[in-house]
């Protein structure tokens, strides 16, 4: 646990500040870098995303119960043994919960960097839609839902994925309590 603690405070005033440059001002310099929409796409939706996982996980590694970690030191656990058994699967919620809030800003940054210049996607075909008028607003809304479902469906499979890898978590949906007889 103390290793996260420090990880932490390492960590954390990098990435709150990497947090403060506007993604719509970063993105148009990241794809005039890279010069490929795809590696583009890929580099903004890491930048954007990375933020609420990180911050998520930190906050799971350090929820691990003192007296796990402690018993499993007692018994001789070597450090992998701890990160593998006790606080990995304590992190796992907070990591499932940043990559939902994640998920759907992975869509618009993709978008905002198509925005940008690149040579084809949903950020093209919105901005081309628009440059028409009334005669393409149900292709400007059609890329608008489809952003939506994409953003959407992601989300649904990191819920189905954390249900399925974090049973027991409380984060995973509500439990059956028994009553007392």
């Amino acid at each position: 646990m103390s290793g996260a603690i420090w990880l932490e405070r390492t960590l954390s005033p990098y990435v709150v500040s990497s947090q403060m440059v506007p993604v719509i001002g970063l993105a148009p310099i990241v794809y005039g870098i890279i010069h490929n929409a795809e590696w583009a796409r890929i580099v903004m939706a890491a930048y954007v995303t990375f933020f609420p996982i990180i911050i998520h996980t930190l906050k799971g590694l350090k929820s691990a119960a003192p007296e796990h970690l402690e018993l499993m030191r007692s018994c001789g656990a070597s450090l992998t043994a701890r990160y593998i058994k006790c606080l990995l699967p304590s992190a796992l919620p907070g990591l499932f919960s940043g990559m939902k809030i994640a998920a759907p800003l992975a869509v618009t940054s993709s978008i905002v960097v198509e925005l940008m210049g690149a040579p084809d996607g949903l950020g093209v075909l919105m901005v081309s839609s628009l440059y028409y008028g009334h005669a393409q607003v149900g292709m400007f809304w059609a890329t608008i839902m489809l952003s939506i479902g994409i953003g959407l469906i992601s989300y649904l499979v990191i819920s189905l994925a954390e249900r399925w890898l974090t049973p027991g978590s409380l984060s995973s949906g509500p439990k059956e309590v028994m009553p007392h007889e």
